[in-house]
């Protein structure tokens, strides 16, 4: 597998303050060398406890914000203001006691029709990255499915190549989405999974122990080709590690 390093933490809030640590050190190492900072956010229960980790006035006063340039990994092809929406999320816990800057926190525009919204990401993207491509940090949750990101099981996104960006139509949740594709994710220089609870500890056993069947456990593609994975686990989603 790829070059990973595992941080596994007694409990929820264990795993929480130390996985904010790490990612405000990793920001600061990016800024010593460049002017900005790329990252992508993830939805879910434990980022966004991360989230409002980060907006505590423990680490948010330390966090240089104006040199952040956030994108969304997945989104939900629902309207901005929707309870699901990704993005209103993260305003209601990263950025729950500021307005972010402009040109630092980019939404995915889910007015346009999913195959467009997905390309006018990808063209953001290209705007702020490069055309590289590379992340310096891009957070990931993981489904008792083994999805991340939105690449669920035995959909066509997973055997995307070129793409960024991508629409899908998940039948599990009898949802459209917009997803980065494990091309982006791959490129990455950090990646870090954040992943919490007994009900995660199979698909974790999945992702770094099991047969390799991608299709079936789509986390296991993320494999970087020149960074690392950080997996941020408490005991009970580390339970069956070997």
């Amino acid at each position: 597998m790829a070059d990973r390093e595992l941080h596994i933490l007694p409990d929820n809030a264990g795993l929480l303050q130390a996985a904010a640590e790490f990612l405000r050190d990793t920001i600061n190492d990016v800024l010593s060398t460049k002017s900005f900072c790329t990252i992508a956010l993830s939805g879910g229960s434990t980022p966004k406890g991360l989230y409002e980790r980060l907006a505590s006035s423990g680490f948010s006063n330390n966090i240089p914000w104006s040199k952040l340039r956030f994108f969304l990994g997945d989104e939900r092809y629902v309207p901005l203001d929707h309870p699901d929406s990704n993005y209103k999320m993260i305003r209601e816990s990263l950025f729950k006691d500021r307005q972010p800057e402009p040109g630092t926190l980019f939404p995915v525009d889910t007015t346009l029709p999913a195959h467009e919204a997905a390309a006018a990401y990808e063209r953001t993207l290209r705007n702020v990255l490069g055309n590289e491509g590379v992340f310096d940090i891009i957070l990931l949750g993981l489904g008792d499915d083994v999805h991340t990101a939105s690449l669920f099981p035995n959909t066509t996104v997973l055997e995307e190549k070129t793409a960024w960006v991508s629409d899908v139509y998940v039948e599990k949740v009898k949802a459209r989405r917009i997803t980065f594709t494990v091309p982006l994710i791959n490129a990455a220089r950090t990646i870090i999974f954040l992943v919490s609870g007994a009900s995660k500890s199979a698909a974790v056993h999945q992702v770094i122990n099991g047969q390799r069947m991608p299709q079936t456990f789509p986390a296991q593609l993320i494999r970087p080709r020149n960074g690392i994975i950080h997996w941020f686990l408490d005991q009970d989603a580390a339970s069956e590690v070997k």
